[in-house]
């Protein structure tokens, strides 16, 4: 079964990684900062979030599929402060339910000290 491998968006400055790589049916994403268009990182969980999901979209969209195809999300937040208000927007990007699986992780940091937030995700590409 070939390997098909999405690379990252070239205004992103990313370590050496696929953004997503698919095989047979499923689409693995890696872990997506919240970078915005022009490659920066805002200060604000809100914007970083909105920004996570913009590109989580991108790399759906690119490999065919939509946010209803998620089967499994996990969540790394660097503030336990910012659950609350992730569940929210959460709700909001990742919605209507049925909701995809998902686990969400407080951890000590991320690889720049400014990320708020990353997201990885799979998808299924079945239909």
């Amino acid at each position: 079964m070939p390997i098909q491998h999405f690379a990252p968006p070239p205004h992103v400055k990313a370590p050496p990684l696929s953004f997503a790589t698919r095989v047979g049916n499923l689409l693995f994403v890696s872990g997506i900062p919240g970078f915005d268009a022009n490659g920066a990182l805002p200060d604000g969980f809100e914007s970083q979030f909105a920004n996570v999901v913009v590109n989580i979209k991108r790399v759906l969209v690119d490999a065919g599929a939509s946010m209803h195809d998620l089967v499994k999300v996990n969540v790394l937040l660097t503030r336990a402060s910012d659950v609350a208000a992730m569940n929210a927007l959460y709700a909001g990007a990742f919605g209507p339910p049925p909701y995809p699986a998902r686990t969400t992780c407080v951890v000590q940091a991320l690889p720049d000290p400014k990320m708020l937030i990353e997201i990885e995700a799979v998808a299924s590409l079945s239909k």
